[in-house]
């Protein structure tokens, strides 16, 4: 029995026993650290695949130890620059082993019957309850963009008021 996991970004092939190596994880030495994010189970008889995690389906572990990583040089280079610069970096990681891998329990077909019955309703409740807000959106559109003509239209007819004063001024001077 073997399943794949996903952990710190990137996706273990692990099985009962298996020692891994995974990025820093923050938990002590000789603690216990569960895997929810189960991608696929694989017993010998069936595969198990998640869409986008399998169900129900744990791994469990042993923080065997931490440390760091071979250390790796970063080498910085300009050509007819003189420009080098030399940078070395050590991963740090945390050594796992895989304890035992929980299986998901097998549920009967009422329960499932009556947990899609409950998703239905759901689905059908927010589909009524959005058409009912997009109808209140459109009309305060209409009351905006008539407001805004409005202010519009009496923005342009004092501006007229003042040209035909500025005219008769003009004339009477």
């Amino acid at each position: 029995m073997y399943a794949i996991i996903e952990s710190c970004g990137k996706q273990y092939k692990v099985a009962e026993g298996d020692v891994v190596f995974f990025e820093k994880l923050e938990v002590e030495e000789g603690k216990k650290v569960t895997f929810d994010n189960v991608v696929l189970v694989s017993d010998d008889k069936k595969v198990e695949v998640g869409a986008p995690y399998v169900k129900g389906v744990k791994v469990e572990g042993k923080v065997l130890e931490h440390g760091k990583g071979k250390k790796i040089i970063v080498y910085k280079y300009k050509a007819k620059k003189n420009y080098r610069r030399t940078q070395g970096h050590r991963q740090p990681f945390t050594k796992v082993e895989i304890t035992k891998i929980v299986a998901a329990k097998a549920t009967t077909k009422v329960e499932e019957t009556a947990s899609e019955e409950k998703v239905e309703k759901k689905a059908a409740t927010k589909t009524t309850a959005a058409k009912t807000t997009a109808t209140k959106t459109t009309t305060a559109k209409k009351a905006t963009t008539t407001k805004a003509t409005a202010t519009k239209a009496t923005a342009a007819k004092t501006t007229t008021k003042k040209a035909t004063t500025a005219k008769t001024e003009k004339v009477e001077a």
